[in-house]
């Protein structure tokens, strides 16, 4: 209807491959290093990440549970948990090698901080938590964020668009959509398939050229031998 504003979605910022490489490097000695890890290759949202505990976790299986989310109302505000607002919310996710060796180091430095604080460490059970074992305020995560990229020389980039970068790099490297949306938690794939159809987009001209290359089997022949 006339005179009704009209919703635009915001314009999504990412990093490319070697930016997200370059992010992971300037926090490699960061406490929360394997974080920041799980951010870029999983794409958890900040809630999911927040509120991911050890017993969500297997090392072994290489797979992680995402069940609850822990929603914060704003800065100084109370947090709340909530479960998954869809089917496709709760959810497993496979994690790669890297990341598991990655979350096995940071459990290690856990126990050992727990030993060395000794009664005052608090036993929240959550995989990433304070230096004395309580749970991260989710603002603190995006505040956190902020400042480490502040003093990069990167483009600068929202807390969610690391999400954003998960995506669109598993799509441009080859990882079916519904898999991509699966991992993401959307509630269908045509969620995926909208948000991303940029990146669908941008890579008609490699599917027009694998497609031709099975077809032709990267013969270039004349029209009489087809």
């Amino acid at each position: 209807p006339a005179g009704l504003p009209v919703a635009r979605k915001r314009c999504m910022a990412i990093w490319s491959d070697v930016q997200a490489r370059a992010f992971l490097v300037a926090v490699a000695d960061d406490e929360l290093y394997a974080m920041w890890v799980l951010f870029l290759t999983t794409g958890l949202r900040r809630g999911e990440i927040a509120a991911l505990r050890w017993e969500d976790v297997d090392l072994e299986r290489a797979t992680m549970a995402v069940v609850r989310n822990r929603v914060s109302a704003g800065r100084g505000k109370a947090v709340s948990v909530h479960q998954p607002k869809t089917r496709g919310g709760r959810r497993n996710v496979a994690l790669d090698a890297t990341s598991i060796e990655v979350l096995r180091l940071h459990r290690t430095a856990q126990r050992e901080e727990r030993l060395r604080l000794g009664p005052a460490w608090m036993d929240s059970g959550y995989v990433f938590c304070g230096i004395d074992g309580a749970a991260l305020h989710p603002d603190t995560i995006t505040g956190t964020f902020r400042t480490i990229v502040t003093d990069l020389d990167l483009p600068r980039i929202r807390l969610h668009d690391l999400r954003h970068t998960s995506a669109t790099l598993a799509l441009k490297a080859g990882v079916h959509p519904k898999v991509v949306s699966e991992r993401l938690g959307h509630a269908t794939v045509g969620i995926t398939l909208d948000l991303y159809s940029h990146v669908l987009d941008s890579m008609q001209a490699e599917a027009a050229e694998q497609i031709g290359d099975v077809i032709f089997g990267n013969q270039i022949s004349g029209g009489a031998g087809l």
